[in-house]
């Protein structure tokens, strides 16, 4: 299974790129796409409805300020959905924060922390949840707290 990390901007890569380098020392393939909720909204109906056809077993969504994108990702894929708000409006991207986090009950979207610490830890929540199929992952995972939960 790969992970698809989508986000709105290219200018969110920076951030994700955080998330991409920690999946890669989990031996986990991904794959980063820029697809924004707002911009494109067709172009993230139709990656979320392929999305586990494609190979895919989770998505990791980043937005920031009205931070859709994790909400209509879920809405389109029955995937796990884990989302990484962004700082980019209100201070300490705290708008990001409440959208992603405030989701109806029955459409979740799993929400970790603002920036590259939430990034970083989509990446190991997505290790724990492919772990629980795949012995290799497994082991990088123990081996990852072995390190006292560092790369």
């Amino acid at each position: 299974m790969k992970v698809m990390i989508i986000m709105g901007s290219k200018t969110d890569e920076s951030v994700m790129q955080e998330s991409q380098n920690w999946l890669n020392w989990f031996g986990i393939e991904n794959e980063m796409v820029v697809a924004s909720a707002h911009r494109n909204p067709d172009k993230v109906a139709e990656l979320m409805k392929s999305a586990k056809a494609n190979g895919f077993g989770a998505v990791i969504a980043a937005a920031g300020m009205a931070a859709a994108l994790p909400g209509v990702c879920s809405a389109y894929t029955s995937l796990p959905v884990l989302g990484v708000p962004l700082d980019g409006g209100l201070p300490g991207g705290i708008d990001a924060l409440y959208s992603i986090v405030q989701m109806p009950a029955g459409l979740p979207v799993g929400t970790l922390a603002v920036g590259k610490a939430g990034a970083r830890n989509a990446a190991v929540l997505c290790a724990r949840i492919f772990a629980l199929s795949d012995n290799a992952i497994a082991e990088k995972v123990e081996a990852f707290k072995a390190q006292e939960y560092k790369m």
